[in-house]
């Protein structure tokens, strides 16, 4: 896989560069799980199976897309392409990054050079004279509406995990016959949910926190999918 090459975003330096629309199957391919927010639960669920994973150091929870049943696959890429009609917005905010002012409360917008989405034969101007395209306006906004995606998400899941909702679980798929299982992986614990309190609920929905819920519940049905996937590639 080619070194990435991240560069800071300059009117200049970056006079003349094109970006097309498209993911980083590269970096991907090798991605069996992506981390996603709350706001595109509902699509991720129609597409993969989420989970819950724990950061050892931190003891935080962060939500995920599953695009494999080990560490290292990813059975959405098939000879360098990706297969599935959807790609959540971590996987899509590519070529593009928002780095951190050290000091302010600002973001500078990154790109990686070395990407093949890059280049200045086709795709999106990102500068016109000078100025910033519309493109690339849109692309900026995305970046940043990422950011507060990702807020948000972190307050639902630690709300979940507050409200001891989240449950250490073991998922088993059968492929071709065979019983595998998934381990370290936290799902909502619908019995859990089922026994909150009137106010519990009503708090819940006041907060917009039923249909991530509820889409991530749904979303655990697409295990089966995978487990399809990897049978269909070990015949191939």
């Amino acid at each position: 896989m080619a070194e990435q090459q991240v560069q800071p975003l300059h009117n200049e330096k970056h006079a003349n560069t094109k970006v097309q629309n498209g993911i980083n199957v590269d970096f991907l391919k090798s991605q069996h799980l992506m981390p996603v927010v709350a706001h595109e639960f509902a699509r991720v669920a129609t597409e993969f199976p989420m989970a819950f994973v724990k950061n050892t150091e931190s003891g935080q929870f962060q939500p995920v897309a599953m695009f494999g049943l080990e560490p290292g696959e990813n059975l959405f890429v098939e000879n360098g392409k990706w297969t599935s009609g959807f790609a959540p917005l971590a996987a899509t905010r590519y070529p593009f990054g928002l780095v951190k002012h050290p000091e302010e409360d600002q973001y500078g917008i990154v790109i990686d050079e070395a990407s093949s989405l890059v280049g200045e034969e086709q795709g999106n101007a990102l500068f016109k004279d000078g100025e910033e395209t519309d493109y690339l306006k849109a692309r900026k906004e995305a970046l940043v509406n990422f950011i507060e995606f990702s807020r948000v998400t972190e307050a639902f899941t630690q709300y979940l995990a507050d409200k001891e909702l989240l449950v250490q679980q073991t998922l088993t798929v059968d492929i071709k016959g065979e019983k595998k299982d998934i381990n370290g992986i936290y799902l909502v614990d619908e019995r859990k949910l089922n026994e909150l309190s009137d106010e519990e609920h009503l708090e819940l929905r006041k907060r917009g926190y039923l249909a991530p819920i509820f889409a991530f519940l749904t979303s655990t049905h697409q295990v089966a999918r995978l487990a399809r996937l990897k049978a269909q590639q070990q015949a191939d």
